[in-house]
């Protein structure tokens, strides 16, 4: 965390951005000053500016023209002040806090520490109720994903039996079809038969007209020969 200027505690530095921060000293550093300060007081903590540190408090206020420790504590605004703040309410009466109620921080401690131990109970049981919501929600979740599979597994097999269904329909409609047009129409060896038939139709005629005029032709018996192959041809015919 920087100071609210960015900047060096140091007044000749005041310009150059602060790198770390001790909390013993209360003063930002820049790298010549940390150098400085390492040398000196080796036993002091102090923090890097430089990574991000969330839980970092350097422990004094972020007004500028003050930079004094938070010692006082605003109930109002359940917020701690400092030093400065104070100064500006009692001496001025004006003031964010100038109507608040102000105390010193170790005549809060107590009640601090009672609601500390308060909200470590709360936060337990909500952490609690938390983490069983959440596997409540995952176990939904899971019975869902599984609902949804069995569903889909149901609605292949419908559609399975349907396609089955219509695939023995249509077996038996296309036997139906082939049952029905055998009987409404001729075989093909009774179609080559009749392709025959004007040509046979024909030699039986002129063969007729040729006898006709032979009848009384030494040849009879030829002739009668004739005569019941013409018959024959006539009743196939027929």
């Amino acid at each position: 965390m920087e100071n609210p200027k960015n900047q060096c505690s140091l007044p000749d530095h005041k310009n150059t951005n602060a790198i770390s921060y001790c909390q013993k000293c209360n003063i930002y550093m820049c790298n010549k000053c940390q150098n400085l300060h390492t040398e000196l007081f080796k036993i002091h903590q102090t923090v890097n500016l430089t990574k991000e540190i969330d839980d970092f408090f350097p422990g004094i206020c972020k007004n500028e023209n003050h930079l004094n420790n938070l010692d006082f504590y605003c109930k109002t605004h359940n917020q701690l002040c400092c030093a400065g703040c104070i100064t500006i309410i009692k001496s001025k009466n004006f003031g964010q806090h100038s109507d608040c109620e102000i105390y010193n921080i170790e005549e809060i401690k107590e009640e601090k520490k009672a609601k500390l131990t308060e909200n470590i109970n709360n936060l337990e049981n909500l952490s609690k109720s938390l983490d069983k919501s959440i596997n409540d929600l995952k176990q939904m979740s899971e019975k869902i994903n599984q609902n949804k599979e069995n569903v889909k597994i149901k609605i292949q097999k419908i559609f399975t039996k349907i396609r089955n269904a219509l695939d023995k329909r249509e077996d038996q409609l296309l036997s139906e079809v082939d049952s029905q047009l055998e009987k409404l129409f001729f075989d093909e060896d009774f179609v080559r038969k009749s392709e025959k038939l004007p040509n046979n139709i024909k030699k039986s005629l002129d063969l007729g007209k040729q006898m006709n005029k032979e009848w009384n032709n030494d040849r009879l018996n030829a002739i009668i020969h004739n005569c019941i192959n013409i018959e024959n041809s006539i009743n196939e015919i027929i």
